[in-house]
């Protein structure tokens, strides 16, 4: 007789944290649970202390994460009474890049009373945003010096990634840049605190900390011609990665015995939230374009070989699924755009509270196409692909008099599936196939309408499996394949994905109508989008350096006045 088998998978998101344990033979989610990170996203002052933080940060607390995956374990544990001791594997992803300055053992520094009110020294989230103009300058020196790595990610570094985060620091506090002993991928952190080990993932170094197997970093004449003086940086970076399923060892004693599982437990190498749902959403392969939309989206497609494509936000061998070169790219604000217009503008019930997002996607449904009158570029936080700008902020156009909060909402939408219409249109204008889309994470379930949006928009057909919680499914698959095929029954990912893959719960396919009218709009939204994000960028480039300038200003004069 066959034992049973079950994974647990943890994906860390930007606001909070899924674990799912996973049945092995069946493919069942056995058991849930979510829990919200104590301290949230720190985007205002730091928690003890009150020090106000410059605009476009985004922290948070990294004790945030070990808390919230203990008890989420020892909850999906009790959902499932008799599951821990067939508990063979663990794996986890979180939001990239999130980086984390530690001491040599892993101890972070903000978890030191020395260093705790340095808001440098904390855990730095991938939307923190303020080192724009550090992202600006690597890439000015990179084309000037014909840097040939950069066609790796679509031409542009961004803000989100590993360097400008670590040279904001230099400049910014020069002493916690030098008592920082390790710069880690937050993933890569709670993968050490797991197992005692510190295993690197060649995933996040590679699309995150322009790092690639056989060639490393980009030598030190660049860093020095952009950051002068600049230094330490592969130190603190490491130099051995290890592969997506790989095994990074097992569960600490102390660990297991917290947890209620065995030893034995293996814990995966760490991953990229958006990655592992490619085989958790049953994807294996080329020709399928995967999206996970949320806070943000990402999204990916396979190949066979490696090409560049134009605003993407990388490319690497092995990255996403073994033997193949996986791409990615993304839109930067999706749910926080629309939880923005939910709480900010949108009116308020006669209780006062705010306008639920329900009910606003019903009533923008009543629409036909084209019959909101606007376009929106969906810029709230900045553009990731394909002009790869965290310093472009959003737009919409077409306002007249009788324009309601619906229809604002219903362009919010449009917005969305014409961004991602052009990523995908970057990827097959440069030899990459998209036969279908995959649309996984809490949005695509919940909004029927962007849905057929995306399917009207980019011209194909969309799928969305059943089930919410595809990365946290994709990280379980992880964790199996790190325990080995004796114990879990899968040898690699591929595998695990095609024998476990969830069914389908939606379908929607784009209609004859709405697909003529909605080409007749993209045309006009692209002209809008290459206006405002090529042409004319100056411009909202300046208001938002205004806008920190006032900002800031006014901090000055607080202090002043007190």
């Amino acid at each position: 007789m066959t034992l049973p088998a079950f994974a647990i998978g943890a994906d860390f998101g930007t606001a909070s944290a899924r674990v799912l344990l996973l049945d092995l033979r069946s493919g069942a989610e056995a058991a849930l649970c979510e829990l919200p990170y104590p301290h949230g996203v720190i985007a205002d002052k730091l928690p003890e202390g009150g020090l106000r933080l410059p605009p476009d940060w985004a922290l948070h607390d990294p004790a945030d994460y070990v808390t919230v995956l203990e008890a989420g374990i020892r909850e999906v544990l009790r959902l499932e009474p008799g599951a821990a001791p067939y508990v063979v594997g663990i794996g986890l992803d979180t939001t990239a890049c999130t980086v984390l300055p530690t001491t040599a053992d892993g101890t972070p520094l903000c978890a030191q009373p020395a260093w705790r009110g340095r808001p440098h020294s904390w855990l730095k989230l991938w939307k923190h945003h303020s080192a724009q103009a550090l992202a600006n300058r690597m890439n000015e020196v990179a084309l000037e010096r014909g840097e040939q790595w950069l066609a790796r990610y679509g031409g542009h570094i961004s803000s989100e990634w590993y360097f400008p985060k670590l040279a904001e620091i230099w400049y910014e506090d020069r002493e916690v840049y030098d008592a920082t002993e390790r710069f880690l991928e937050v993933g890569d952190w709670v993968v050490w605190q797991l197992t005692g080990v510190e295993a690197r993932a060649a995933c996040a170094a590679s699309y995150k900390a322009l790092w690639a197997p056989g060639a490393g970093l980009p030598d030190g004449g660049y860093f020095e011609a952009v950051f002068p003086g600049f230094t330490g940086y592969r130190s603190k970076l490491g130099e051995t990665f290890h592969l997506p399923g790989s095994s990074a060892g097992h569960l600490l004693p102390a660990v297991a015995e917290r947890l209620g599982l065995p030893e034995r437990t293996a814990v995966a190498v760490a991953n990229v939230d958006s990655f592992v749902s490619f085989p958790g959403a049953g994807a294996d392969g080329p020709g399928s374009y995967v999206m996970v939309v949320g806070t943000s989206t990402c999204s990916m497609v396979v190949g066979r070989e490696q090409r560049e494509v134009p605003g993407m936000t990388g490319v690497a061998p092995d990255g996403i699924l073994p033997g193949l070169y996986g791409y990615e790219a993304g839109q930067a604000a999706v749910g926080d755009m629309f939880g923005w217009f939910a709480n900010a503008i949108a009116p308020r019930s006669p209780q006062g509270t705010p306008y639920d997002l329900a009910a606003l996607e019903a009533a923008a449904a009543q629409f036909e196409p084209g019959e909101c009158g606007l376009l929106t570029l969906d810029w709230w936080n900045g553009n990731r692909s394909v002009l790869a700008d965290a310093d472009l902020s959003g737009l919409v156009a077409g306002f007249t008099l009788t324009t309601g909060p619906a229809h604002i909402y219903r362009s919010l939408l449009e917005g969305t599936a014409f961004g991602n219409a052009a990523i995908v249109d970057a990827f097959v204008a440069n030899g990459l196939a998209v036969n279908d889309i995959v649309a996984c994470g809490g949005i695509a379930d919940k909004s029927p309408l962007l849905m057929q949006l995306v399917s009207d928009a980019s011209g194909l057909p969309v799928r969305v499996p059943a089930s919410e919680q595809v990365p946290a499914r994709g990280s379980a698959l992880y964790g199996a394949v790190a325990a080995g095929a004796p114990r879990s029954g899968f040898a690699g990912i591929g595998e695990a994905a095609r024998a476990l893959a969830p069914p389908t719960a939606h379908e929607y396919k784009p209609g004859a109508y709405a697909g003529a009218v909605y080409r007749e709009l993209y045309g006009l939204w692209t002209e809008l989008h290459d206006a405002a994000g090529r042409q004319h960028a100056r411009v909202l480039h300046e208001l938002k350096r205004l806008r920190a300038q006032a900002v800031r200003a006014r901090a000055d004069h607080t202090k002043e006045d007190s």
